[in-house]
């Protein structure tokens, strides 16, 4: 078992149903940061801005997965990160037994096609996710991350492949990390460039 599984990727590349799927195998929890409270702003005069807004997510989101793990949960769920948080997974979670599973896709017209069908008809911007895609393939995987590629794979198959890799995989505990620059990834505050 797992302390944590995280699933990173490009908009639209199948993080949320990977989730879903994976939710309904190990019957555990899973946490997105679409979850958080709503908030406007920290005392109700102040602008927010994007990056603490981020921010915000980020730290409910990690206090979140911390509170399941404190009371047992094991298996827990995360997605729906904005990938330069990526990076500060191996940092926050060291010691911890976690995976990271960063789905890439060789095929931009799968992923447009997948983005074009979303249920919740979320943000379809196919620059922007053809762009984070590449950066995606680009970056090297880090500690504890793992990729799979979507490419010509169903759902059902992604999300075997993901069981076999979670329930084979043997996480590294102590390790010296050196944080990658942020160039790596993309985000959706700084869009990196992207846009």
């Amino acid at each position: 078992m797992k302390d944590f599984i995280f699933i990173t990727g490009a908009s639209g590349i199948g993080k949320t149903t990977l989730a879903n799927g994976l939710l309904k195998h190990y019957k555990t929890t899973c946490i997105e940061q679409h979850m958080i409270p709503e908030f406007i702003s920290r005392d109700g005069v102040e602008e927010m801005t994007g990056e603490l807004e981020e921010r915000t997510c980020w730290e409910n989101q990690v206090a979140m997965l911390l509170c399941f793990h404190r009371l047992g949960y094991k298996n827990i769920i995360a997605t729906d990160i904005d990938d330069l948080r990526t990076a500060d997974i191996p940092v926050v979670f060291k010691g911890y037994h976690y995976i990271t599973i960063k789905l890439v896709c060789h095929d931009p017209e799968q992923i447009r096609r997948q983005m074009e069908n979303r249920p919740n008809n979320g943000l379809i911007d196919y620059e922007l996710q053809e762009k984070m895609n590449t950066k995606n393939l680009e970056r090297k995987p880090l500690v504890n991350e793992v990729e799979i590629d979507v490419t010509e794979k169903t759902a059902e198959e992604v999300r075997i492949e993901a069981i076999n890799m979670i329930d084979t995989f043997i996480s590294e505990l102590n390790y010296a990390y050196e944080k990658p620059p942020k160039e790596l990834f993309y985000s959706w505050v700084f869009a990196n460039g992207l846009r």
